[in-house]
């Protein structure tokens, strides 16, 4: 992960002022959007930048490269605080309003969008459903073990035939009288091959579709591991299988009925995702830039080319118009006024300028770009799945069309 204030030449030092492209903290920044935010959050973006560039930048690419999942990361991750940073404090949250979760997963994803996507998982799809539709109990039970990173949990909603429609589901829940009987199967779920708890979303006799806690070790319970993925390749990915599980009737999330239950869920991450995917913007922008300005071809760096100049330039454009557009989402989400259509755009504006700004950025390092020297491939291979899953990329836009035409065009 690159910093422009470490990496700059003399020369190009010396016109950084002038340029107004980074803050004093040396993070792009145009707009002076850190005159937006409050010390406190200034400070949490900091810590979470320095535990980055600590634990995860130095292993990220042979992690990458090996397809490993480094499982010590839960605990470090409970413990700079990444898992429900806007639980309150007396469930083991960090009791942090919107904005400072957005800067929490910009800092993560700057690393890796696998990394990531192990945080906001956990944060926004298994603490945040406990939280806001269980019961006192499951609270108790549960939320400070996943804060504490102790636990790790998985978010089960995707069916392999049901992605983008998952009202279609088929995995089933039937009341036993004492316990539910739960049988079916979820596929592309981060973190279920490491979970000890998974939020499964499936309907009951009445079609009706209910939230259930399932824990390891239920008897008919397994998550197969998914192999051979190009893209989040340090994060771990795999199915959820339901052979006639006997879920406890305590572990029915009691609060939520219908599909608004885990849409609610999904907008949480989705809104974690419009302020990740930025990160892997600035820090494609951020190695480009350098690079360009070290890189010398025909007598003179490649960064005074006019070509290598609309390049950077439009990726500082299109990086500081997403910043502004998240930081307002986050104060709407504080006011509690954010839409879930609000939130889709952003979420899919996000990720579409990163992933054009990393295959932008790759071009600028020419073959060192295809290289584990620098980060670009395995953020543009990650940015494959961020633009698929959790709303695909068309979905985000119909939804948006959706909400301004009023009709929906994908039913």
């Amino acid at each position: 992960m690159s910093s422009e204030a470490d990496v700059l030449s003399p020369q190009a030092k010396a016109h950084s002022a002038q340029r107004g492209s980074t803050n004093a903290a040396g993070f792009t920044d145009y707009f002076d959007l850190d005159g937006l935010l409050t010390e406190e959050h200034k400070l949490i973006r900091q810590s979470i930048r320095d535990f980055v560039k600590k634990e995860i930048s130095p292993n990220i690419e042979k992690w990458a490269q090996q397809a490993h999942f480094p499982s010590e990361i839960v605990r470090k991750f409970g413990d700079v605080g990444a898992f429900g940073p806007t639980i309150p404090t007396e469930y083991g949250g960090g009791g942090l309003d919107y904005i400072s979760y957005g800067l929490i997963m910009q800092e993560i994803e700057r690393g890796d969008s696998g990394m990531r996507s192990t945080a906001s998982v956990q944060g926004s799809l298994v603490m945040f459903p406990i939280y806001a539709y269980g019961s006192e109990e499951q609270r108790r039970k549960f939320l400070p073990k996943l804060a504490s990173g102790e636990w790790l949990g998985c978010f089960g909603l995707t069916e392999p035939d049901h992605g983008s429609n998952p009202g279609g589901m088929v995995t089933r829940i039937e009341d036993k009288g004492d316990y539910y009987l739960l049988n079916g199967a979820k596929l592309w779920i981060s973190n279920s091959p490491e979970c000890q708890v998974a939020v499964v979303w499936a309907k009951n006799e009445e079609g009706r579709i209910k939230g259930l806690i399932v824990e390891r070790g239920m008897e008919g319970f397994t998550t197969p591991e998914i192999h051979n993925k190009w893209s989040l390749r340090a994060s771990t990915t795999g199915e959820l299988v339901f052979d006639n599980v006997k879920v406890p009737k305590e572990n029915l999330l009691p609060n939520i009925d219908g599909l608004k239950g885990p849409l609610g869920c999904l907008d949480s991450a989705r809104f974690g995702i419009a302020w990740g995917a930025i990160g892997v913007a600035i820090d494609c922008y951020e190695s480009a830039l350098k690079y360009s300005l070290e890189r010398e071809q025909f007598g003179k760096p490649i960064a005074a080319f006019q070509l290598q100049q609309k390049k950077l330039a439009e990726m500082i454009t299109e990086i500081t118009k997403a910043q502004l557009m998240v930081w307002r989402l986050g104060v709407l989400k504080n006011e509690g006024k954010a839409t879930s259509a609000q939130i889709s755009m952003a979420k899919r504006n996000s990720v579409e300028i990163a992933l054009h700004i990393a295959r932008e950025a790759r071009q600028i390092h020419g073959g060192m770009g295809i290289t584990g020297e620098y980060p670009i491939m395995r953020h543009m291979m990650n940015l494959e799945s961020v633009l698929t899953y959790e709303g695909t990329h068309d979905i985000h836009l119909l939804i948006t069309g959706a909400d301004i035409t009023g009709i929906q065009a994908f039913k």
